[in-house]
């Protein structure tokens, strides 16, 4: 993913470093905060186990795992280390298995909205990242201050909400599994729960399909791209296609 921009923008060195450089802080900062709200949520609870285990940190280095944060960067999905966890440590196991666990998706939308502020209130324009002909455009005509600022800021928002829409789908590992598991009533949770073991797979599965079909047709994008467009349109008052190319 990383290597068509190199392309694209080797006419602007500076471009390229915003693009870089706003990505890197997307992937540090939503890992990092995402793993930490897990522990957090998961202290306040009752569950000292992330705590023993030094996860109740902003740190990066305590939750950034090498090869899950390569794979965010080149293919666009990931993963930072996994916080352990313990319900059963707290007054109630269930509720506090979806607390903790929906924490870390919606400290993804924390971010998204913070640097979503000035692109909001139309401080600096949106600049997306997968709008080669914009790209192109501002090659002939110049990039400004405010176009960098578009870059960077437009381009934590989208990641970040890429970071938080995937995590929640209900398939395990995924946060959104856990979820379901800790909201849905006890006789329809077990039964959910039991699909745990094949949650990889399918999660697999589904991520193959979109290399597998040259990125013509994913299931997974199919599905995120419309929740996507919605938390865009309110975290930056965006209302398009953020995918243009």
């Amino acid at each position: 993913m990383v290597f068509v921009y190199f392309d694209l923008l080797q006419d602007d060195f500076f471009a390229a470093l915003v693009f870089i450089t706003a990505i890197l802080s997307a992937l540090i900062a939503g890992i990092a905060f995402h793993e930490f709200s897990h522990a957090f949520v998961a202290d306040k609870l009752g569950d000292r186990l992330p705590r023993r285990m030094g996860r109740v940190t902003l740190n990066p280095l305590a939750h950034l795992e090498p090869f899950g944060t390569m794979l965010l960067l080149f293919a666009g999905f990931g993963w930072g280390r996994p916080v352990p966890v313990n319900p059963n440590n707290t007054a109630n196991p269930k509720a506090a298995l979806a607390m903790t666990a929906a924490a870390g998706p919606l400290s993804n939308f924390v971010i998204a909205a913070v640097a979503g502020i000035p692109l909001n209130l139309g401080l600096v324009p949106w600049t997306s990242p997968f709008d080669l002909t914009n790209f192109d455009r501002l090659a002939l005509l110049g990039w400004g201050t405010d176009e960098y600022a578009g870059l960077y800021l437009s381009s934590i928002v989208l990641f970040s909400v890429l970071l938080g829409v995937f995590n929640l789908f209900p398939i395990a590992p995924l946060d959104g599994f856990k979820v379901a598991v800790g909201i849905l009533p006890h006789d329809l949770s077990r039964s959910f729960a039991r699909l745990e073991q094949w949650g990889p797979v399918i999660l697999i599965s589904l991520l193959l399909s979109g290399f597998l079909t040259g990125g013509e047709f994913s299931p997974l994008f199919e599905v995120m791209q419309p929740i996507i467009r919605i938390f865009i349109s309110i975290f930056a008052g965006v209302d398009r296609d953020v995918f243009v190319s």
